[in-house]
């Protein structure tokens, strides 16, 4: 017994008093399929977060590599908390810029929470890197470095941190540690939206940069770019010195701070070196932080690595004919992958944000049943863990059938507007249904099913006032009906300048009334699994009632479109002004399975037409021949031309709904071509696409794009 307390007190002594060394070898990918070569101009995912059961709501950071801009070094970037970088000095030959490396780095494999790299800084040294998110506080950054060349080489690692902003600042140097003690601020103020003050986001950080080698020096200077950490290692004069030590900074504000590793290698001689950033929230106790960090920096990177090529086990190998595809296909699975936390507060279910990095307010609201078409393309590579985050809303739903806007660790949130509560567009069962075909659970069907019948209950008792059987949003209309800012109709009145005037629950709305229609065709698929024929019965007539309303009220024979009408008279008039403007809602019922062949033979004549609807970077959500279209996405939320992905996808699916496979392929490849091409210029995914151009601004690497996974298995899997 004495021996055990001993030990424990010996381990609790190593890892708080000096860090546990270990070597680390070269680490491989087993499985082929998932080996990409990636180079800078490929389209490659480049955001990297911890798995979800090594992640945290607060204090969480994700990061995004930059290995493709030439005037940098290879850049590991977390929002406001600085860019990580590693600056290489062989035989006193400063490497600080990508484009004076021997070799370029090349992207061998690429994971939800890990890259590995290989490179040659310098010629015939060649570097393993792989970056590992190995938690919500700790990254690393580890490197296996060979001596190929017929010489021997010295040469220096500074792993530095560099922040223009003036909240950078050293504590300490911490020998026991062996690195830097920190802080940085973060503000609750973003581009985007603002984090939600007294949710208990923290904005005092402390950070602890070290390495797993004995320190030769460390230092902390000023400078606006990394770039200018060059002097203070090289001091270029008319002889050049060799600069041997840092200034060993011990404390005040910086700009950049760096930790000094010298080698030396003979030729066929190997190396290995860790280095680790850990960042918590300033309230929490240090020694948390610190057996964070060491676990980090003895962590078996290959086991890790061994993990994630287990997570892809199950998803379709497909056999891309072009790069960009494979590509794509493997950064959409990460995308989702990465947005999924660990159960937490009022819910014992893994749940997931819009986006791990950058962190906004609203992304970071829990879920909504729009976003949570994502777990689609995700039930591929995690079915289980996706029914768990459809789970969420069964659990919360209430009584009555309503399922609230958002749901998740703070609970249902309805968002009370006039007296009524907000829900949000029903995709809820569609959702299941596809999640049940790749996970196989009858039991997760049985649950969804009673859930979904009852949400269909609630929406027929509540968002149908006129008891037409056509269905309006509620008074909460804007945030609803989730096209929710500069939409043509529903902000009839605002001339394009603002949002306007919602007039959607004054409306027989279109886009409610197919996904309704959509809700009860899988509710009938369901009940025919779980062999209840009366279910079944109810949901075909339900069906086949709504696809007779959209079809009776809904379809105009003049201009050979599907628009919303008027509650009041069920006309296409609203107030004097005409309802007739063509969304790309107007290809709903195809998705829906209530357009007919006829209708749906004049949808598809509309939407080839390159004046309206056939863009090049896909179908907008307005055509292009409305006045008020823009191709312009300079903000989240445009509704009057951007393409939205998901949207695309249920054009793309009705398509093949009606046997028009060759046109779903084609809209497949626009979606590609406006994914890839983000991709290839800047290695974010996006909000919303513009139709027309390569350039624009909108919230990035939003969770929903990764129904490219879903675009791509349902293109190319089935060859």
């Amino acid at each position: 017994m004495k021996v055990r307390i001993l030990s424990s007190a010996l381990f609790l002594m190593m890892i708080l008093g000096g860090f546990v060394q270990k070597s680390h070898a070269q680490v491989k990918v087993s499985d082929p399929y998932l080996v990409l070569n990636a180079h800078a101009n490929d389209a490659l995912f480049t955001t990297y977060a911890a798995s979800k059961d090594r992640s945290r709501f607060f204090a969480d950071k994700a990061y995004f590599m930059d290995y493709f801009s030439p005037s940098k070094p290879i850049t590991y970037s977390s929002q406001f908390a600085g860019d990580w970088s590693v600056i290489w000095k062989v035989n006193n030959v400063v490497i600080s810029r990508i484009r004076d490396f021997a070799v370029k780095p090349e992207v061998v494999a690429s994971f939800p929470d890990m890259a590995i790299l290989k490179y040659e800084p310098f010629a015939g040294l060649k570097v393993q890197e792989t970056f590992f998110v190995y938690s919500s506080g700790v990254a690393m950054i580890s490197m296996h470095i060979t001596n190929n060349a017929d010489r021997e080489y010295d040469f220096n690692l500074y792993p530095a941190i560099h922040a223009t902003s003036d909240s950078l600042k050293i504590v300490s140097f911490d020998s026991t540690a062996n690195g830097y003690v920190f802080s940085h601020y973060e503000p609750m103020r973003r581009p985007i939206s603002n984090l939600y003050p007294g949710y208990g986001y923290p904005t005092h950080f402390r950070d602890l940069l070290a390495s797993n080698k004995k320190l030769s020096s460390y230092g902390g200077y000023q400078g606006a770019t990394i770039q200018d950490f060059y002097y203070d290692i090289k001091r270029m004069s008319k002889v050049h010195s060799y600069v041997k030590r840092m200034n060993e900074k011990k404390q005040g504000p910086v700009q950049i701070l760096a930790l000094q590793n010298d080698f030396h290698l003979n030729p066929g001689q190997s190396a290995d070196v860790r280095f680790v950033r850990g960042v918590q929230d300033e309230s929490k106790n240090i020694k948390s932080l610190k057996i964070d960090v060491n676990g980090a920096l003895n962590a078996n990177i290959q086991q890790y690595v061994d993990n994630d090529v287990s997570l892809f086990k199950s998803i379709p190998r497909i056999k891309f004919p072009k790069r960009d595809q494979k590509m794509v296909y493997i950064g959409a699975l990460n995308l989702v992958r990465q947005c999924l936390l660990p159960p937490r507060a009022k819910t014992k279910y893994n749940y997931y944000v819009f986006s791990r990095n950058p962190i906004w307010g609203w992304a970071n609201g829990h879920q909504v049943m729009h976003e949570s078409l994502s777990m689609i393309p995700y039930s591929y590579l995690d079915p289980k863990s996706a029914e768990q985050s459809q789970r969420i809303y069964i659990n919360q739903q209430y009584p009555d059938g309503l399922i609230a806007y958002r749901v998740g660790p703070r609970g249902p949130q309805v968002y009370p507007h006039k007296g009524k509560a907000t829900t949000s567009a029903p995709f809820f069962s569609w959702t299941n249904w596809e999640i049940y075909r790749n996970s196989h659970d009858k039991q997760f069907l049985s649950d969804a099913y009673k859930a979904g019948g009852k949400y269909i209950d609630y929406l027929e008792k509540e968002r149908d006032k006129d008891h037409d059987g056509m269905f309006e949003w509620g008074p909460y209309g804007i945030i609803e009906n989730v096209r929710d800012a500069w939409n043509v109709v529903f902000q009839l009145f605002s001339e394009g300048q603002d949002e306007g005037r919602d007039i959607s629950n004054q409306l027989d709305d279109l886009d409610l009334t197919c996904q309704v229609a959509n809700e009860v065709f899988y509710l009938q698929k369901m009940a025919n699994v779980l062999g209840d024929r009366k279910g079944e019965q109810k949901w075909s007539a339900e069906h086949d009632t709504l696809k007779k309303m959209i079809n009776k009220f809904m379809w105009d024979p003049k201009t050979k479109f599907y628009y919303h009408i008027s509650m009041a008279d069920n006309s296409f008039t609203f107030e004097g002004k005409s309802l007739k403007r063509k969304e790309l809602i107007g290809f709903l019922p195809m998705w829906a399975h209530v357009a007919t062949k006829e209708h749906a033979k004049d949808l598809v004549e509309e939407l080839q037409n390159p004046k309206s609807f056939w863009r090049k970077y896909g179908i907008p959500s307005l055509a292009a021949n409305d006045p008020n279209y823009s191709p312009f996405v300079d903000g989240c939320c445009r509704w009057n031309g951007p393409v939205w992905l998901l949207w695309n996808y249920m054009v793309f699916n009705g398509l093949q709904n009606y046997g028009y496979h060759e046109l779903a392929h084609k809209v497949a490849g626009k979606m590609m071509l406006a994914v890839s091409t983000q991709l290839k210029k800047n290695h974010h995914f996006w909000e919303s696409y513009s139709p027309d151009y390569p350039v624009q601004e909108s919230p990035p690497n939003y969770i929903w794009d990764s129904i490219m996974a879903k675009v791509l298995i349902e293109t190319y899997g089935k060859q």
